[in-house]
């Protein structure tokens, strides 16, 4: 259904992420994946979605003198928000461990941001779901850190690997939006653009 609304148009993803190209050829949408470095600081006044927001957008800001009048772009972010912090990618084995640990027996939020953006307008859509952890052993962290490697997903774990599987006792909202990608606001966005 989409692809007939977007037939004259051309979508390019500008995420490295495996997760979100793989949603995207799920939803039968044709793209190109395009690539830049962007440094991912933000300012500390941002809270919550206005961390994911703001770094959605700053994704998109290296391709704007690239962009055709026919091309969508696609920029998104997904952060980990416990006890007023955002817990992002982490850097090393110990910061992993450190926010699997933090997360343990507790809820907390995962806000995913998407940007569409055009030579014309930008739209940008939030959700956010609640994920409630339980108590997790020493050894099903390191289990999980050692095997899954999990340094490219915001608060060191995906939904849909092991650790999911074995630790979330229950989510409220998006199962997709924590993997990433809020897609059903993603699917309105598109129908605005």
């Amino acid at each position: 259904m989409l692809k007939n609304i977007l037939q004259q148009r051309h979508l390019i993803l500008a995420s490295r992420s495996p997760r979100r190209k793989s949603i995207l050829q799920d939803l039968n949408l044709e793209f190109e994946i395009r690539t830049k470095e962007v440094d991912e600081s933000y300012p500390n006044h941002l809270k919550g979605k206005e961390i994911s927001e703001y770094l959605a957008k700053l994704k998109a800001f290296p391709f704007l003198s690239e962009l055709n009048p026919n091309q969508i772009l696609i920029t998104a972010d997904t952060i980990v928000w416990l006890q007023g912090k955002a817990l992002g990618k982490p850097d090393s084995v110990d910061e992993a461990i450190a926010m699997l640990k933090l997360i343990s027996g507790k809820t907390h939020e995962v806000i995913s941001s998407v940007a569409l953006t055009t030579t014309s307008k930008q739209v940008i859509v939030s959700d956010v779901t609640k994920v409630i952890f339980k108590e997790l052993s020493d050894d099903e962290i390191n289990y999980y850190i050692e095997n899954f490697k999990p340094f490219d997903k915001a608060g060191a774990y995906g939904i849909q690997e092991w650790l999911g599987f074995i630790g979330i006792k229950r989510i409220e909202g998006s199962y997709l939006n924590v993997v990433g990608f809020p897609v059903q606001k993603f699917y309105e966005a598109l129908h605005k653009i």
